[in-house]
């Protein structure tokens, strides 16, 4: 049973191989559509956040053309072991810029195929884009069941409409060349590919998410034991997946859901353990392997019941519905 279904999922993966080109064609002709092809196509609005250890710039963009909002997330891309070479055989002179017994600091400029950088671009961006990535303040909230159903429930079914994205994902619409492996069983498969923040040059960075087919899953909250087919299925698949295409073993993945999601249909996450993604801190990521067992041996609807404390932004809209209930206080700074 176990080689029928493997086989199923094979032979669905090397069947998305081949659809794949197809769609990649129909999205390079949609990529002509679009109204730029530089970076001069933009202007600066605001520069929203800079981050020096994580080597990344976010800027507030409008398009010169369309007139319309963009947010670029500018990340220096990481070294691979294939620039070593290219390095050591150039002539860059160092540059010193202080030196203490044995240890000196050197400014270099290496050839350029060594300093890309990697540009996420949203466009057009709304006015939740722009919240999300701007510099603010973070909260933790304490929100009970009774909570979550009058203040937060209300709030992420009003959200309904922004999933578009996704269910082209799902569709086969968009980015069906950088699809992983599928499991097309409506119930309990998914697509797993890729996360944009991963440039998929270093193992170690790696980040994978799965998809569900599945709609009607919102948030951690609506798991019980009739997803554990769902949940299991994600988990062994997933990294199985992962271990034959990248070669990363089960036990250096992290496997995560998160709470608050940054949308609001079932995905899973997979990271490297060595990769400090963003996300995977206490307060936001609750482990895979952890929900299973609090469905499967503590209560079937463990997740209705608890407790759940989570990190919220001040400009994201639930930390305003949240506020007005009383639920949290803004902190003012003088």
């Amino acid at each position: 049973m176990a080689d029928s279904r493997s086989d199923e999922i094979n032979s669905s993966c090397n069947k998305r191989r081949l659809e794949a080109n197809l769609v990649l064609e129909n999205e390079n002709e949609e990529c002509k559509k679009m109204k730029y092809e530089a970076m001069n196509d933009f202007q600066l609005v605001k520069i929203l956040a800079e981050d020096a250890r994580n080597k990344t710039l976010i800027l507030h963009l409008q398009n010169k053309v369309e007139h319309k909002d963009a947010v670029s997330i500018l990340e220096k891309t990481p070294f691979s072991n294939k620039m070593v070479d290219t390095i050591l055989s150039s002539d860059v002179k160092m540059e010193l810029q202080f030196n203490n017994d044995i240890y000196s600091q050197f400014l270099c400029k290496f050839p350029e195929e060594i300093n890309f950088v990697k540009n996420t671009l949203i466009y057009p961006a709304t006015e939740k884009h722009l919240n999300k990535y701007s510099a603010q303040r973070t909260y933790l909230v304490t929100e009970t069941p009774d909570i979550y159903q009058k203040v937060t429930l209300p709030f992420i079914e009003e959200q309904a409409g922004h999933l578009q994205w996704v269910y082209n994902i799902l569709e086969k619409k968009a980015e069906a060349d950088r699809i992983v492996c599928e499991d097309p069983h409506p119930e309990h498969g998914f697509i797993l590919l890729p996360d944009l923040k991963w440039e998929q040059t270093q193992l170690n960075n790696l980040y994978v998410m799965a998809v569900s087919y599945k709609h009607g899953i919102k948030t951690l909250r609506d798991l019980n034991a009739t997803h554990l087919p769902l949940l299991k299925n994600i988990l062994k698949q997933g990294t199985e997946a992962i271990l034959k295409t990248y070669n990363v073993h089960p036990s250096q993945l992290r496997v995560f859901v998160h709470y608050q999601p940054s949308y609001y249909h079932f995905h899973v996450h997979f990271t490297h353990v060595e990769y400090d993604a963003p996300g995977s801190v206490v307060g936001r990521a609750h482990l895979l392997q952890d929900i299973i067992d609090n469905i499967e041996n503590f209560d079937s609807n463990y997740y209705a019941k608890k407790t759940l404390q989570f990190n919220i932004s001040e400009k994201n809209k639930l930390f305003s519905r949240l506020k007005t209930a009383g639920i949290v206080s803004e902190i003012t700074v003088e």
